[in-house]
């Protein structure tokens, strides 16, 4: 078999008249502009809440709170974690001294109307 000549290959035109570009504008009056713009100014603004890093705004922190902050930031730190688990911060807290505080057991259970 011999090598093929080019006009012995297939060639495709894919500029014919079916080209969607060649095709008349779809809108069929074209003298007044769309009822809505999708793009441009139009395109409303959505409005989000600024993120607030809370250790890094300027308020004056109590001891406590810098305490914890600096307790969590070893943990961190030393256990290579950016973002410790509850459980984790649970942890974190009780190593400071905290404890949970349960009412003594032979008071009475406290009812509230409906």
């Amino acid at each position: 078999m011999s090598p093929k000549t080019p006009s012995e290959i297939a060639v495709t035109n894919r500029r014919d008249a079916s080209d969607r570009r060649l095709k008349s504008e779809r809108r069929q009056n074209t003298d007044r502009p769309p009822e809505f713009e999708r793009r441009g100014s139009e395109r409303r603004k959505v409005e989000r809440r600024r993120q607030i890093d809370p250790t890094t705004c300027e308020r004056d922190y109590t001891d406590d709170e810098i305490e914890f902050m600096k307790a969590i930031d070893k943990y961190r730190r030393e256990s290579g974690r950016p973002f410790p688990t509850w459980s984790e911060v649970l942890e974190v807290v009780q190593s400071l001294g905290y404890q949970k505080i349960r009412p003594p057991v032979d008071s009475p259970p406290v009812i509230t109307a409906v």
